[in-house]
């Protein structure tokens, strides 16, 4: 199951955590997107989650993920980390068995953890995320992966949005960046963050975004939400700036999962029918609907493509950037 090329350096991680390297029972965990291969490990009657990265080239280098594992640890957001090696490429964390997450529960104590994690050192940068976007965009454009009929307004928004948007030291802060719910494992009692491959330095309202996309149903879960993370009622500014990366979040999820997809050989028909935003969110949330999938993550592109389409109408849009471009400018 371990691959004969890791047997070795696993056996080494075994040995230094825990003065064996027995093993009483593993088992491969399959979700997620990530190429790693994950283990949930027993050693000496207790479960413990076994991590290798099985990628070699640069992008690979687990540096920065552990260091940015190893800082939430030690601030009681993350599992324990036992074992870390970046020439490995191997961790070993405290497993985590995860209950269901009330909704209820999710929408304020989610926001609460983010914030947590938000006040922690910042974390080394890696990327611009607007910038990345904006490459994405230039290989969906050179692929010719859809009609500029249906994707003309939406870069036009990337354009127009890229420019106004804030880039303010005090929101650049260390985030997490890939929240989906099987990276927030709820114990019944704790909520633990997971799996750090792709935290760095980034704006605060993109996990805020993220995390939105399953706990925000309205104007009201809005409200509560980020008073949740603020410690008070959100002002204009923070709403406008929480809308405006809502809609970057759909454009970038829209743009690579098209790519994804083409990568894969995928047929990719704009007019596939899907589940609305709500529902699709819904199913991801309770485990019923899993992007390892690769239709799945098809669908998913056009759900999000669909809902940018739908909220590049609205009034709120036209006011957000209004609001952000007038508190930019004094």
């Amino acid at each position: 199951m371990i691959p004969e090329n890791k047997k070795t350096a696993v056996d080494h991680a075994l040995l230094a955590a825990f003065g064996t390297n027995t093993l009483d029972d593993i088992r491969e965990l399959t979700a997620g997107l990530s190429s790693a291969l994950v283990f949930k490990i027993i050693v000496q009657g207790k479960p413990y989650l076994l991590r290798i990265i099985t990628r070699t080239d640069a992008m690979a280098d687990p540096t920065l993920e552990y260091n940015c594992m190893k800082a939430a640890a030690e601030a009681g957001i993350a599992p324990k980390v036992w074992y870390a090696h970046v020439e490995d490429r191997i961790a070993i964390i405290d497993f985590i068995e995860a209950k269901p997450f009330p909704m209820g529960e999710a929408k304020t104590k989610l926001p609460q953890l983010l914030k947590q994690l938000h006040s922690l050192p910042p974390f080394p940068f890696r990327i611009n995320y607007l910038d990345k976007i904006g490459e994405f965009i230039e290989k969906f454009r050179a692929d010719k992966l859809m009609s500029e009929d249906i994707t003309a307004k939406l870069f036009d928004f990337y354009t127009q949005v890229k420019d106004i948007y804030p880039c303010n030291t005090e929101d650049m802060v260390g985030c997490h960046n890939d929240l989906k719910p099987e990276n927030t494992l709820f114990d019944g009692e704790q909520v633990w963050l997971v799996d750090w491959e792709a935290a760095f330095l980034n704006d605060r309202y993109l996990d805020l975004a993220i995390m939105a996309n399953f706990l925000v149903k309205n104007e009201e879960d809005e409200k509560i939400y980020l008073k949740a993370y603020f410690g008070e009622d959100a002002n204009e500014y923070q709403h406008a700036r929480f809308f405006l990366m809502r809609q970057i979040l759909h454009l970038f999820y829209f743009v690579v999962f098209t790519i994804v997809g083409k990568t894969a050989d995928k047929t990719i028909n704009p007019d596939m029918p899907v589940p609305d935003f709500r529902e699709f969110h819904d199913l991801i949330w309770t485990g019923k609907l899993s992007l390892a999938n690769m239709d799945n993550r098809l669908q998913y592109a056009q759900v999000h493509r669909e809902q940018l389409q739908h909220n590049l109408g609205l009034k709120r849009l036209e006011e957000a950037l209004r609001i952000v471009t007038d508190y930019q400018s004094r």
